[in-house]
């Protein structure tokens, strides 16, 4: 029975409570669960691509070893999230970062996957030593509120281009680098259909509207296959949508484990490397945190977030963690928007996606049986959802538009949170520098446009 304060409200005493503080941020578990699990299932994919980018036969990483070493610090980096700073994020190695591990670092350069993996370490230590400062903190606070909304609106945008090129609705082309599809082909099909699908479910608002999408989409693409109209495709190593088995034990993770190769740590290049780590992970974290922080309406009325330090202590950690298990860098994923959005407000939103990871580890052949262009429809409407912080931009004055619209757009164009967010600093600094509105921006601002223009220097010189 639930106690009585001396005004005789209820107090909810629950260890639940306790920790994540439901009632204060008006969410219950229900609600958090089923957010914990959205984001888990947005972001699942993760555990079928990072072993095939990282496994590239070329650099010599253990698939199989890979696919536990994901999941593991998935594991780490979100829990760390939810008991540091109790913020519905995930964590998990990160889209972008595993593909400058192996095709630059190691086959474009020559370095070892030992060398790149030390490289990540040295990048999550300077992390947390930068977080203990506050430096972080500072960049995030430094940032204008109107580029802020952009940034969300930004990523918005390109969760939509992820999800739309996941489904095959938008394709590469080869006069106009991109162009729609075969729609009437199965894939994207499906992936429109759910996406209509999941587009009135929410109209009806109905609870839990992205993840029933997901599966709907998923047994879609089940009957497809069962009646020949879906062909599973060898080359794309999607052999078939129907499960294979449904319980493994998860593969050891000893071939990739603490094994790290310090001998190039005073090199140039190997400060370049980490330099480059740091430079994507910094930024697009900070522009995950903006976004999805903004989207849930975490932001104080001075458009910053409380515990900011805390949330990027975990994603520091998480790449430690990453490091030692044998992946590459460990970053706050924008497919939390997706758990944000069914409501997840808490820490526990984190826990649950954590402990679904963990279940992963045992159930793999069902988790990696759900197909991309299933996750598709949430990517779509999560950044519809993310979008509509552009209506809190103010576009009239052009001062504040210019850069935000830079923002916004750079994201999806040059596939990158982190370069949406260069352009949009570069260009905010420099607008108002020149403009007669220098003492408006904060020094943080030059510096960080400094930095970011000698980076452009530098990667042309080398």
């Amino acid at each position: 029975m639930a106690q009585t304060n001396a005004n005789n409200k209820p107090q909810n005493n629950s260890l639940l409570e306790k920790l994540f503080k439901l009632s204060e941020n008006k969410t219950n578990v229900k609600t958090e669960v089923i957010a914990g699990f959205t984001t888990f299932m947005t972001m699942a994919y993760i555990l079928a691509v990072n072993p095939n980018i990282l496994g590239d036969p070329a650099v010599g990483m253990d698939a199989n070893a890979l696919f536990t070493t994901t999941a593991l610090a998935a594991i780490i980096g979100t829990l760390c999230m939810a008991l540091f700073s109790n913020y519905p994020f995930a964590l998990a190695p990160g889209m972008g970062l595993n593909a400058y591990f192996i095709y630059t670092v190691c086959l474009k350069m020559g370095y070892s996957w030992q060398v790149a993996l030390t490289a990540v370490l040295v990048e999550g230590i300077i992390f947390i030593i930068l977080t203990a400062f506050n430096v972080r903190e500072a960049i995030f606070n430094a940032i204008p509120q109107n580029l802020k909304h952009a940034v969300g609106a930004g990523i918005g945008l390109f969760i939509t281009f992820i999800g739309l090129q996941n489904a095959k609705i938008i394709v590469d082309d080869p006069a106009t680098l991109l162009s729609l599809g075969n729609v009437t082909d199965v894939v994207p099909l499906l992936a429109i259909i759910g996406t209509i699908i999941t587009a009135i479910l929410v109209v009806k608002k109905v609870k839990g509207s992205i993840l029933i999408g997901i599966f709907v989409t998923y047994i879609l693409g089940i009957i497809a296959e069962l009646t020949g109209w879906y062909v599973p495709n060898p080359e794309a190593q999607i052999y078939s949508l129907i499960p294979s088995g449904i319980i493994s034990m998860p593969p050891s993770i000893a071939p990739i484990f603490f094994k790290f190769d310090f001998s190039q740590v005073l090199s140039f290049n190997f400060l370049v490397v980490v330099f480059a780590f740091l430079f994507v992970d910094i930024f697009d974290t900070l522009g995950t945190l903006i976004g999805v922080s903004s989207q849930a309406g975490m932001l104080d009325k001075d458009g910053k977030l409380p515990k900011i330090k805390e949330a990027l202590l975990a994603d520091a950690i998480g790449t430690t963690a990453g490091a030692i298990l044998g992946t590459s860098t460990v970053t706050t994923y924008v497919e939390s928007a997706s758990g944000v959005a069914e409501g997840g407000r808490t820490g526990l939103t984190s826990a649950v996606t954590a402990l679904f990871f963990a279940i992963a580890l045992f159930f793999s052949p069902i988790f990696l049986a759900v197909p991309s262009f299933a996750t598709a429809p949430a990517l779509i409407i999560v950044g519809f959802m993310m979008m509509q912080s552009v209506t809190k931009i103010d576009f009239t004055d052009a001062q504040e538009g210019i850069p935000s619209f830079l923002t916004l757009i750079f994201m999806p164009f040059a596939y990158s949170i982190a370069e949406g967010i260069v352009f949009g600093i570069i260009s905010y600094t420099g607008i108002n520098a020149v403009t007669g509105k220098a003492k408006k921006v904060h020094p943080l601002m030059y510096v960080l446009s400094v930095v970011f223009i000698l980076k452009f220097i530098f990667e042309n010189l080398v």
